[in-house]
């Protein structure tokens, strides 16, 4: 299928879609993933895949652009989203080179920056190795994606 939106549905309780993500959920604050919830799964879903990634960050290396906060795989198909904080699934590793959920934290004085949470529908379970990078895990997704949507929201450093 490649890249292309999916009827599925992505939002959470913390925030509006395009509104401010708060404090709680940065790396000015607690650092907890956002729960989210998602509807409109396509069909044949057997595996679930969520990154957070940030294009406005002033990043660009070949091949690529943006920093990415999350990268969370093999979540069964069986669910309808993550809670807060959650620790279910197996965890990539983001742009700060640790592993699970890094919260929104632009530079000083870079103004307003958009997070995108996608949410990947997959149609079998990977069982991918822990520590890829959004690259590497969407290399191996890539054929099995049935369909992805995505929620955004915005921050600005205080």
């Amino acid at each position: 299928m490649g890249f292309a939106l999916s009827d599925m549905q992505v939002t959470t309780p913390a925030f509006e879609p395009h509104g401010a993500i708060p404090a709680r959920h940065s790396g000015e604050g607690d650092d907890l993933s956002p729960a989210l919830r998602w509807t409109g799964a396509p069909a044949g879903t057997k595996a679930y895949a969520v990154i957070c990634h940030d294009p406005d960050a002033p990043l660009v290396t070949p091949g690529t652009y943006g920093f990415v906060h999350w990268v969370l795989y093999d979540l069964p198909g069986s669910i309808d989203g993550l809670d807060e904080g959650t620790s279910a699934g197996t965890a990539g590793v983001n742009d700060f080179g640790n592993s699970g959920y890094g919260g929104p934290m632009p530079p000083e004085g870079h103004g307003l920056h958009h997070y995108y949470f996608w949410v990947l529908a997959l149609d079998r379970s990977l069982d991918l190795a822990p520590g890829l990078t959004m690259w590497q895990f969407l290399e191996q997704a890539e054929p099995h994606i049935l369909g992805m949507n995505r929620l955004i929201g915005t921050y600005k450093r205080g």
